[in-house]
């Protein structure tokens, strides 16, 4: 595999720490993109030391960001305002920030834009932070930005991870009771941003579904983790639906982020969130892990027994 020059945007959340350990466990330089005011311990500790200063909401910054040599070959984005899990993340980030993103890239000469998006984006009108990734894609499309977008289900594992407790209980906390939906476990999702900066380039300029090789709901995931564990695991709402179908619809007419949460439940409540096509991810990146295989997994690195 050459290695090859990624700039890294989003590099302090979550997911983002991970992709970057994946392209500096498969040799690549890697560049950071983070705010003057960022904490970098983390990577750091990884062993990056490329760092540019900029802002997605700063156009400036981004030109400047481009023009360090050596050229990035590549770009991966993860970052996501409407988490707010960074200081200084904000909706704007996921729609104003994209858009001075795709188009420094452009201007650029950016050859490779990896965007990590969302299943079945493009069907979500009613979620604004869904439907704000498909934009992302229509407008590198749109600007013929050479660009692979990684449609990624539900993440298995979250940055303020309860599964952990709730195993201890016996329990697994199921976000929307009994819906199939699309899922993935992040350092999957890390890994497969990391390959796609190395895809030939008749992998560009598609969105390519990522997740497991069958939708899962609780009682899909209770068994694997009871298969996984050795013990009984059963499937329990991770919300009583008092606080879903009264208190969320209520406090959604006043803060917004709970009225996107709640049109995300009515989204996965409809059965669309689920993979149409996994084709392209055989193809480009392997056999598609199992349910019980991800669980597995899961519990090695979180030291679950």
């Amino acid at each position: 595999m050459d290695k090859k020059t990624v700039l890294v945007v989003g590099a302090t959340g979550m997911l983002g720490l991970k992709i970057t350990k994946a392209l500096l466990d498969q040799g690549d330089q890697v560049r950071v993109l983070v705010r003057s005011t960022s904490d970098r311990t983390k990577l750091k500790a990884l062993g990056v030391t490329d760092f540019v200063s900029g802002d997605l909401m700063d156009p400036d910054s981004l030109r400047k960001a481009f023009e360090v040599r050596p050229k990035a070959d590549a770009l991966i984005a993860s970052a996501a305002g409407y988490t707010g899990h960074t200081k200084g993340d904000l909706p704007t980030t996921d729609t104003i920030g994209y858009a001075n993103l795709v188009e420094a890239s452009k201007t650029a000469g950016l050859p490779r834009f990896v965007l990590v998006s969302i299943l079945e984006c493009d069907k979500a009108a009613s979620v604004p932070h869904f439907h704000h990734k498909y934009q992302v894609e229509k407008s590198l499309q749109d600007r013929k930005q050479p660009f692979i977008s990684l449609r990624a289900g539900a993440f298995l594992d979250q940055s303020e991870d309860g599964i952990p407790s709730a195993l201890l209980k016996n329990t697994y906390p199921e976000f929307v009771p009994g819906a199939l939906l699309g899922m993935i476990y992040t350092p999957d999702l890390a890994r497969y941003a990391a390959l796609a900066a190395h895809l030939p380039d008749s992998a560009l300029n598609q969105c390519v579904d990522v997740g497991w090789s069958v939708p899962a709901n609780g009682t899909v995931l209770a068994q694997a983790f009871t298969k996984v564990l050795g013990r009984a695991v059963v499937p329990v709402p991770a919300f009583a639906p008092f606080l879903v179908n009264v208190m969320m619809p209520f406090l959604g007419l006043f803060q917004p982020a709970l009225k996107d949460m709640l049109a995300m439940v009515n989204f996965i409540k409809s059965g669309v969130y689920v993979s149409a096509d996994t084709e392209k991810q055989r193809q480009w990146f392997g056999e598609l892990p199992t349910p019980e295989e991800a669980v597995r997994r899961y519990c090695t690195d979180n030291k679950v027994s």
